[in-house]
């Protein structure tokens, strides 16, 4: 799918002088957030076309979603491999529609944010699969073809759920990823539709990674089987990782272990502490509009704000970025004042923008913050080890006697 508009409207983050805070699960950790719970349940005021309950929707009409009673300020839909679906907002923000096609058998996330007319902000969220093309069981991998940087997982959607553990094992012996030079690496079940791939290290500078289904006509089990499915081959670029060390309000910035540039840097201050751990850059957008009220800010308060936001590196779905700053360049390098979000001046966030990729790494130390999540706000893949990734894979999971897959129970639900 491609990216949805690169200019839009988006819950973000926060800095103090003119804050930019994530959505509910944003900047400052689902639990740190006093924001989090404020935006109230937009379920009644928001209708979503072609989707009913309990049945798979046409991958061949648009998605479409209308608001009663508030205005939509936003849509983010994604597949269960992250990627976007573009779509249009009318400028009176009474329906979103989608203007690239859906994918056939493939599980779609929708989350919308709302404003009622005293500016409160509002939220909904949906699942839903779109239906298969003729009952069989193919595979979607992502992201799409191309250079990557050397954090990109590979993403596995599966069209039909797969729940019985033996019927997994099938599964995952027929997905191959095969890369030179050559890793260690494993799938790793996140839920029953949803796999990814990802050596034990990151993937080496330069390589070239092939990835294809063996699927076709092989019985899964319950009746199905495999289908055809598309390969997918990938590169990765050169090794390019930014250390942004909350404690010291340094970034240093490193391209194949050659350290680039140390910048000033803000980013949360406590009780909206930016998240430790590993991150892998989901997106490069130019021009972010930011508004407070989008995260529970009231209009007019001392904290309120309506912002153009440049040079944004986006690294978590909820809305965390590396963004230029110019209202808290005097607190860079000395103070956390951001609400998750990691602040630097203009000059250096278009050189870091200008620099990065996606799929490269942005790791985070020294915050007060939890540590990101594996795959619930982005890729934080990286942040298991390497032993508790590999007990996300069915063919890891054995019984006492070795004899087979364990019980399907140890693996991750459905989300």
């Amino acid at each position: 799918m491609s990216q949805r508009s690169r200019s839009r409207t988006v819950p973000v983050c926060a800095l103090l002088l003119a804050p930019l805070a994530a959505a509910a699960a944003g900047c400052g950790g689902p639990s740190s957030d006093p924001l989090a719970a404020k935006p109230y349940d937009a379920s009644g005021q928001i209708a979503f076309g072609g989707v009913e309950e309990g049945r798979k929707v046409d991958p061949d009409k648009p998605l479409e979603v209308t608001a009663k009673g508030s205005r939509i300020t936003d849509v983010t839909a994604t597949d269960a491999a992250g990627r976007y679906v573009r779509g249009e907002l009318r400028p009176d923000g009474s329906r979103w529609r989608s203007t690239t096609p859906l994918a056939a058998g493939a599980h779609y996330t929708v989350r919308v944010s709302t404003e009622n007319h005293n500016g409160r902000p509002g939220r909904r969220t949906i699942g839903f699969d779109t239906a298969p093309t003729d009952g069989k069981l193919r595979v979607t991998f992502g992201p799409d073809s191309g250079t990557y940087g050397v954090g990109q997982p590979v993403t596995a959607e599966l069209s039909e759920a797969v729940r019985d553990a033996s019927a997994r094992a099938v599964v995952e012996r027929a997905l191959k990823v095969q890369s030179t030079p050559a890793v260690q690496g494993a799938w790793h079940w996140v839920n029953n539709r949803t796999l990814h791939y990802r050596p034990r290290e990151y993937w080496p500078a330069h390589a070239a990674i092939d990835v294809r289904s063996a699927l076709e006509g092989v019985k899964v089990g319950g009746g199905l089987y495999g289908g055809s499915s598309k390969p997918l081959k990938l590169r990765t670029g050169e090794r390019i990782e930014a250390v942004t060390d909350a404690a010291t309000h340094q970034m240093t910035v490193r391209r194949d272990g050659k350290e680039l540039r140390r910048i000033p840097i803000t980013t949360g201050k406590p009780g909206f502490d930016t998240r430790n751990g590993v991150k892998v850059v989901l997106a490069r957008e130019a021009f972010v509009r930011m508004r407070g009220t989008s995260i529970g800010i009231p209009a007019g308060s001392s904290d309120s704000y309506d912002l153009p936001v440049y040079w944004a590196t986006r690294v978590t779905w909820s809305g965390e970025y590396v963004h230029a700053a110019p209202w808290s360049v005097g607190s860079q390098g000395y103070a956390n004042v951001s609400h998750g979000c990691t602040g630097m001046s203009t000059a250096n966030a278009k050189w870091f923008f200008d620099t990065i990729h996606v799929g490269d790494l942005v790791r985070v130390v020294g915050s007060g913050g939890e540590t990101m999540t594996p795959f619930d706000n982005g890729f934080g893949d990286w942040n298991l080890t390497w032993n508790e990734w590999q007990e996300g894979s069915a063919l890891a999971q054995t019984r006492p006697d070795g004899s087979g897959p364990a019980d399907a129970a140890r693996l991750r639900p459905e989300v």
